[in-house]
């Protein structure tokens, strides 16, 4: 089924062409994504991507940042969620590691800056820094937001370095191959439980 309409706005133009992106990433791996196979996806011309994005660069650039706000949205819905006890942290962490690994943004990354474009995380960062500003603004002490911070460090660092070396490292180590996420879950559970205990005592 061709995915292609008539006339598109920019906007939409510009959407239907990353999630064409996204689709080739996770499907063949960062190498393929590029003007022509995107442009040949959703039946447009290789000038018309051109004008979208200027280069295969500024293509995957724009496709970082397509990520980075979308895990980032997703990842924050979920940990305002778990704060009031609805999800599980353990989904957050799953969410997490599956945007690095399943969903090829781990891999995008390291290939990015292999090929040279040394700002390639630059978009991926900034969404996750937006996400612990705002998560933080409603932690009830300082100390709290920084263990936002902290958390979101690990937790974003070990997804990323599981998703280009966990399954030969856990191998090597005798361990399991969730074990990185079972960690990043031990972690998160105990942040939680401090921020609770926060917010009971705030409350008294």
């Amino acid at each position: 089924m061709s995915i292609r309409r008539t006339r598109l706005r920019p906007d939409e133009s510009r959407l239907v062409a990353l999630e064409a992106a996204r689709l080739l990433l996770i499907e063949a791996g960062p190498q393929a994504v590029t003007l022509k196979a995107v442009a040949a996806r959703i039946e447009r011309t290789h000038a018309n991507l051109l004008h979208h994005f200027g280069s295969a660069a500024g293509l995957q650039k724009a496709l970082a940042a397509h990520l980075g706000e979308t895990i980032t949205a997703t990842i924050g819905d979920a940990v305002d969620a778990a704060r009031r006890g609805e999800v599980e942290p353990r989904r957050i962490v799953d969410m997490t590691f599956d945007a690095f690994d399943r969903d090829g943004a781990g891999a995008l990354a390291s290939w990015m800056l292999a090929s040279g474009n040394e700002d390639a995380l630059d978009p991926v960062v900034d969404a996750i820094h937006r996400l612990v500003d705002k998560l933080a603004a409603t932690a009830l002490s300082p100390h709290l937001g920084e263990l936002i911070r902290e958390n979101t460090l690990m937790l974003v660092l070990l997804a990323l370095g599981d998703s280009q070396v966990g399954g030969p490292m856990a191998a090597a180590l005798g361990l399991a191959r969730e074990k990185a996420r079972d960690i990043a879950t031990q972690r998160l559970v105990s942040a939680l439980v401090e921020e609770a205990a926060a917010f009971a005592a705030h409350t008294v």
